[in-house]
């Protein structure tokens, strides 16, 4: 099928569930944040797969190809796996900057980092059970962990980086033993620390990767829109992509505006394409979308594109978030007719 749509990973999750005003006067928390939640704790993980459930069928009902599970019991997209292992200090966590400079509470690294168990591989047979479509499984980067951790264990930042690969590596074997059809592994902050995603960033990315038999995605961004209002027109880091073994490279095109020359520079991937803005509540057309797509269209073939938002539709009015994904799947039909036709690009 040309153009497969998806969404990044995040769905919006109910107010009965996550006290939404509280998320979103917040950067994403990097530590547990408990208070989040509006349900007592021993009806916690019964009401999130509920919500998980309405994710799930909302996803279908707007004909999306590949879902994932909204995410729906995550805090943020990263403290849930990173708060998980061996070797992390939960109850006395550290400080890090944030991508926008401000310090912030951060799980603290005080002994060797280590998976002892499953994370997420319970959710994604919950999910494979809620529906009959392909599905995607999000991860942590382990160059964003490091980020967003303090070091009081390891001499150089690179072999905390090193460390959390080897974690995120184990987890992904056992996605994609369990039927994940896609893993994509998030890495925000690659595009906000370049310098040192460049050091060491690449390489524990594909120590991530080593030996893993399906199809990984990584996803570069330039945050939240609700959080992060300024994008700049280009990336500080993607084209570096091109050397990580990963299938798929998900990145924003809409809210910035990308020049898409640059997905030339990114031959042989797949690429995810944000092309949903969300940083405006005005639900685009379908034909809006149809343009923004082939802007890129003139550099990638239509057989490698996969439409998407931007970035994680977390933060968004539910209305508004069903809304703009309408519009993506009515414009992937559109798309489909016209280049599946023959038309030249």
């Amino acid at each position: 099928m040309l153009f497969p749509t998806t969404v990044v990973g995040s769905l919006p999750q109910p107010d009965w569930l996550i006290d939404r005003s509280r998320l979103a006067g917040r950067f994403p928390p990097r530590v547990r944040a408990p208070e989040l939640w509006r349900v007592a704790s021993e009806f916690l993980a019964e009401a999130q797969d509920d919500a998980t459930v309405v994710a799930v069928k909302a996803q279908e009902d707007v004909g999306l190809d590949i879902v994932t599970d909204g995410e729906i019991r995550r805090e943020s997209y990263s403290n849930y796996f990173a708060t998980a292992l061996d070797g992390i200090d939960i109850e006395q966590p550290g400080t890090a900057l944030d991508r926008s400079g401000h310090p912030t509470a951060v799980p603290r690294v005080v002994g060797p980092i280590r998976r002892k168990q499953v994370v997420q591989v319970r959710d994604l047979l919950f999910l494979k059970q809620c529906t009959d479509r392909l599905v995607k499984v999000t991860v942590p980067g382990p160059f964003t962990m490091s980020q967003q951790a303090q070091n009081d264990f390891y001499k150089r930042p690179a072999d905390v980086a090193m460390e959390f690969a080897r974690a995120v590596n184990d987890e992904i074997r056992d996605l994609v033993k369990a039927g994940a059809d896609v893993v994509q592994i998030d890495e925000p902050y690659m595009q906000a620390r370049p310098q040192s995603a460049r050091e060491y960033g690449i390489a524990a990315l594909n120590a991530a990767l080593e030996g893993i038999d399906g199809t990984v995605a990584v996803h570069i961004c330039f945050g939240y829109a609700a959080i992060i209002h300024e994008r700049p027109s280009g990336y500080s880091f993607l084209t570096e992509l091109s050397g990580c073994t990963c299938k798929q490279i998900s990145l924003e095109t809409a809210q910035s505006n990308l020049d898409c020359a640059v997905l030339a520079k990114l031959p042989g991937k797949q690429i995810i394409l944000g092309c949903l803005d969300l940083s405006d509540m005005t639900v685009e057309t379908p034909a809006q979308v149809v343009r923004r797509v082939e802007r890129a269209l003139k550099f990638v073939g239509p057989e490698r594109l996969i439409l998407a938002p931007d970035c994680g539709m977390k933060y968004l009015p539910r209305d508004v978030a069903i809304g703009k994904l309408r519009a993506m799947v009515a414009a992937a039909g559109s798309l489909r007719e016209k280049y599946s036709a023959g038309t030249s690009v």
